[in-house]
């Protein structure tokens, strides 16, 4: 099957009356805050999209998608690729009311002024929240050893020096 360019936007609602199915790409160049959040984006976003109407008569839209980034271990300060990838399911809604009426397996998503559902936006907050909190190498990787990392007590020269704030101990007892 060829891969394709995805739409900006979709109509949900006749997409899940047609069950119709998407398998795409969106360029590096169109994700703009994801590249504001990472180093670099090396790859097309590969996504693939379902849209369908389930046994409770919603509207439901799952799908899959994955791209290949460039970040910045932060104990080393050196880049690594990173393959940041993530399963959504959303159902959309016509305003924020209908929010507490859907399942739980469901994240609501709300329509624009055309009834559409911004497609791209919404794929990129989904690859945004897959970021690690703290991006690492794996520890084989690094160049930082493991015997250079200290954990628990510190070194003696550390513990020798005296204590900045010592000072306004004084100035407390005052």
């Amino acid at each position: 099957m060829q891969k394709v360019r995805l739409p900006l936007t979709v109509d949900p609602v006749k997409d899940a009356q047609r069950r119709l199915d998407y398998v795409g790409y969106y360029a590096a160049n169109q994700l703009g805050r994801l590249a504001e959040s990472v180093g670099k984006v090396l790859s097309d976003a590969q996504v693939t999209l379902s849209f369908f109407i389930d046994p409770q008569k919603l509207v439901v839209m799952k799908g899959h998608a994955e791209v290949d980034v460039e970040l910045e271990c932060q104990r080393c300060n050196s880049p690594f690729v990173q393959k940041l990838e993530c399963d959504f399911c959303y159902s959309p809604v016509s305003n924020l009311d209908k929010i507490d009426e859907l399942p739980e397996i469901y994240e609501p998503i709300e329509f624009n002024e055309f009834g559409e559902i911004d497609l791209i936006g919404t794929i990129e907050d989904e690859l945004i929240l897959c970021l690690p909190l703290v991006p690492m190498h794996s520890s084989e990787h690094c160049e930082v050893s493991a015997h250079e990392q200290v954990f628990g007590k510190l070194p003696e020269e550390l513990a020798k020096k005296p204590n900045p704030f010592a000072v306004l101990a004084n100035l407390k007892q005052k």
